[in-house]
């Protein structure tokens, strides 16, 4: 299941991303979305999960959770998000 992370602390890094959504289970792959004129990050993220327990089981856990200065917002990425990466 593709997960968006939206309201991402910019300073957030991938690997961080990655350890909180791995406390939930298996993370497939784990993407944030970068500005390609100055490669800083755009605040928002996708996350892949194989199995569709754990990625439910991070997004209630999740969403809504401060990291850093920033309270982020996690939930079931559509086709037109999947776009925008």
């Amino acid at each position: 299941m593709k997960l968006i992370v939206r309201n991402m602390d910019r300073a957030t890094t991938e690997e961080e991303l990655k350890d909180l959504f791995q406390a939930f289970g298996t993370v497939q792959s784990c993407d944030i979305v970068l500005d390609k004129g100055t490669g800083q990050s755009k605040g928002f993220g996708f996350v892949e999960m194989p199995k569709v327990g754990e990625a439910k089981a991070a997004m209630k856990n999740l969403n809504n959770t401060a990291v850093g200065n920033s309270i982020m917002r996690v939930k079931k990425a559509d086709e037109k998000d999947a776009d925008k990466s």
